[in-house]
């Protein structure tokens, strides 16, 4: 029995010895060394093993307390195990127990992860309520739940909040609340964070200058973003770096301005970087709609080379491409990857897959900029 109580349960062989000693009927086992063999294995995230254990206590007649219930909540929420989580949470509650801001933590986080930051927000609020006080990680973490979902009304909640708590907005806060406009369309209230990111001291850089013309792109305001460049390289000496020459190089391919989209792929390439994928779809949709097959293919070699990085949005815009450049028997092609790789088209694109079907094997056209 002291031999059971005195280990530090650090390796594998100690753990079994553990687990069988609490199998032994002579051994007399208490909660607490249920607890331990646990606890050891909820901190190498032994899912199965932790489970084993808390059969065998309800096997013997034990019911778990509230500290193996923490355990628990911390166990499930870190696995990303939402369910028994909110169980083993519940069952707290139910002792009696007042949840610690540790438990606290970990549920938010939870529901972060199952991207439910509504649910996160409102045990945050019941935090509040028992005057126990978020950690800033938390409010940053609800903040980028709810930017990356596009919910301005959350994300403006969250960063409210933080104010009062006495928590200063951050660079990061700020462009989160830039790109959570963004996303909704609301370039104006974009702008608006954008501006005062920089009225209280914080020197715009790529990703939020990116988030910002990622807002104008999304009401097509060519000229506010060109003109939000300018403005930031006279007063700021702001230089443009990767991710805003992405979405700007993006947004020029959509309009079929060639010759513009290939100065700013110039302009990334003299950084130093490779095209990515991102811009690899955007310039494989451009050429094939402008009909400039060499370049469209050469683009669209290295899409299917890397097929397996690619999401459903991207094969999306990929074959929707070449039906529109006349490449009938490259989009069936790119439409049979698609599915391999798991995706179903969506209504619009199956209707255009069907009429080039009797497309797909008519002589191509000439294309005379090419040959």
């Amino acid at each position: 029995m002291g031999l059971m109580r005195s280990f530090g349960l650090k390796n594998q062989s100690q753990l079994q010895v553990a687990e069988l000693l609490l199998s032994e009927e002579s051994f007399q086992a208490k909660i607490r060394d249920y607890s331990k063999l646990i606890d050891a294995y909820a901190k190498e995230n032994r899912l199965e093993d932790a489970e084993r254990v808390l059969k065998q206590m309800d096997e013997n007649g034990v019911t778990p307390d509230i500290l193996i219930s923490t355990i628990l909540v911390h166990m499930y929420s870190k696995l990303g195990n939402l369910d028994r989580a909110k169980e083993a949470f519940e069952i707290l509650r139910a002792q009696g127990f007042r949840p610690d801001i540790k438990a606290y933590n970990s549920m938010i986080m939870a529901h972060i992860n199952a991207g439910q930051p509504k649910l996160g927000e409102a045990l945050m609020r019941d935090m509040e309520a028992r005057d126990l006080k978020p950690t800033e990680d938390i409010y940053m973490a609800l903040l980028r739940s709810f930017a990356q979902q596009g919910d301005v009304n959350g994300a403006g909640k969250i960063a409210t909040t933080m104010q009062f708590a006495g928590i200063q907005p951050s660079m990061e806060s700020c462009t989160l609340l830039v790109e959570a406009y963004g996303k909704v369309g609301d370039p104006d209230q974009a702008r608006s964070n954008f501006d005062y990111m920089i009225k209280i001291g914080h020197r715009p850089n790529d990703r939020s200058v990116s988030s910002m013309i990622a807002a104008y792109e999304k009401k097509n305001l060519l000229d506010k973003a060109l003109n939000l460049l300018l403005m930031l390289q006279k007063d700021h000496g702001f230089e443009p770096g990767v991710s805003t020459y992405t979405v700007l190089l993006d947004w020029l391919c959509k309009l079929l301005l060639i010759e513009e989209a290939e100065q700013v792929l110039s302009k990334i390439a003299e950084q130093g970087e490779a095209p990515s994928l991102k811009i690899q779809v955007s310039l494989c949709d451009m050429y094939a709609r402008a009909g400039l097959e060499k370049k469209a293919f050469q683009s669209l070699g290295v899409l299917e080379a890397k097929k397996e990085e690619l999401g459903n949005g991207d094969f999306e815009r990929i074959i929707n491409g070449l039906v529109k450049g006349g490449f009938f028997q490259d989009a069936q092609k790119m439409h049979k990857l698609m599915e391999a790789q798991g995706f179903s088209p969506s209504e619009p694109l199956k209707l255009a897959l069907i009429s080039s079907q009797s497309e797909a094997f008519k002589p191509k056209r000439p294309s005379p900029s090419l040959r």
